[in-house]
């Protein structure tokens, strides 16, 4: 059964049982109000007897037409007398009779028609039963059964058919969904998207999530497709040279002095360059997922360590620092490689002797070289996968390192930016939003 059907049988159900006890409250209130007169007329005549005594056991009751029923006299041992009918005798007649109870009401067949009796206390010893037939009061009930069963029925027809047409219009949402669904599973396209409209209830949030959903894959599959791209023509160019270097060396053809040495000289460096490129590759491919399990880190001592690390491979290179004591919550091995790819571009742009500003205050690392700076045209995109400005495009490097420095910042709840520092060369301001002891604020 579909989810549609579910929809309209629940409605119907609830709608049947609604009309059901609203149909049942409906009759007994007009039972009540029906018998309730039937009652007071034989109250009427109870009064009439009462007040005007006119009733002896053996002389006989009054005619019925004086008072519009049926009385009966019952004798406290249970004789009855003087009625046109014969009126049934129950215990609690009998108790009536001899003044154990008062007047009560009470249904019973009499010669095959239904009535309604009261019996009250009339003389010592004896009780008065009267009795009213309830014939007309049966076929109003009747007619109002069969109308309230007709109504009930038509009630839920009609709630059955309303609910489909809701159950239709409410599951649109959920029916361009499956569309979407299926066509992205068919044709793979992340580009399909659900119309949502200005409604703001649960299935228009869900849209709206799908659709958030599909953005994310799309930005996604395009990032990767970009990477898989980016990384092939990257690659193309140090493969191409390093398949020629092992040609020449593995030909018999003879070599000047010293060239031998050379080729395998550019062959060991070619293959650090993209053991480096290949390193970086799997860093970005994994997008935002941690390499270890964030925690609270000194973000000072992380930068310390990579200040000793890079003075290490960059000699020529001082580094002047100022770590302040900051506290943040993160992944101290991403950390650490971003800072060490920040402090590593810094170097590399430094003229030897030069000097790199190191600083850490309140969960922020700014990293201040005194290079030649970056072109205005350039700071837009340093950040970019292999993106290398005209001035870097005769230095080693793979242009990952500062895509990863912003990878990771964004991993973080962070950010990262390039700014021209005053007085020449390149500021880096990497910001943590991360405080201790919680994950980061996105």
């Amino acid at each position: 059964m579909s989810f549609r059907a579910r929809l309209a049988l629940v409605a119907a159900a609830a709608v049947a049982l609604a009309v059901v006890v609203a149909s049942g409250v409906v009759y007994f209130v007009v039972k009540d109000q029906l018998y309730s007169s039937v009652d007071a007329s034989l109250k009427g005549d109870m009064e009439r007897l009462e007040h005007g005594r006119v009733f002896e056991f053996d002389a006989g009751p009054p005619q019925p037409g004086v008072f519009g029923g049926y009385p009966q006299a019952v004798r406290q041992d249970g004789v009855t007398c003087c009625g046109d009918l014969k009126l049934p005798v129950t215990g609690h007649d009998l108790a009536v009779a001899r003044g154990e109870r008062g007047a009560y009401y009470a249904n019973a067949s009499v010669a095959g028609n239904h009535v309604r009796i009261i019996t009250f206390p009339y003389q010592p010893s004896f009780a008065i039963q009267i009795a009213r037939p309830l014939d007309e009061t049966d076929r109003s009930l009747a007619r109002i059964r069969w109308l309230l069963i007709l109504i009930a029925t038509g009630g839920t027809l009609i709630a059955g058919g309303l609910g489909l047409v809701v159950s239709r219009a409410a599951l649109a949402p959920v029916r361009r969904l499956t569309r979407a669904t299926e066509t992205v599973t068919v044709t793979g396209d992340l580009s399909e998207r659900i119309e949502v409209g200005d409604s703001t209830d649960e299935l228009s949030r869900l849209a709206s999530s799908f659709n958030t959903m599909l953005g994310a894959l799309e930005e996604s599959s395009r990032a990767r497709s970009q990477l898989v791209a980016d990384a092939s023509h990257e690659l193309r160019t140090p493969l191409t040279s390093l398949r020629t270097n092992i040609e020449v060396l593995a030909s018999d053809r003879e070599l000047p002095a010293g060239e031998r040495e050379r080729l395998l000289s550019d062959v060991v460096e070619q293959l650090g360059e993209m053991t480096t490129l290949i390193a970086e590759l799997i860093e970005l491919a994994r997008g935002e997922e941690h390499a270890g399990v964030p925690e609270d880190v000194r973000l000072d001592l992380v930068a310390a360590g990579a200040v000793e690390r890079t003075r290490r491979n960059r000699p020529q290179v001082a580094f002047k620092t100022d770590l302040e004591e900051s506290l943040v919550y993160g992944v101290p091995e991403t950390l650490d490689r971003a800072l060490g790819n920040l402090l590593d571009n810094a170097a590399k742009w430094s003229p030897p002797g030069g000097e790199v500003e190191v600083a850490v205050h309140e969960g922020e690392v700014t990293v201040r070289d005194h290079g030649p700076g970056i072109d205005e045209e350039d700071l837009p995109y340093v950040f970019d996968r292999f993106y290398r400005a005209r001035s870097a495009r005769g230095l080693p490097g793979s242009g990952l390192g500062l895509a990863i420095v912003r990878q990771v910042a964004r991993a973080h709840g962070g950010t990262v930016v390039a700014e021209r520092a005053e007085g020449g060369g390149t500021l880096m301001r990497l910001t943590l939003n991360g405080a201790a002891g919680e994950p980061p604020r996105s």
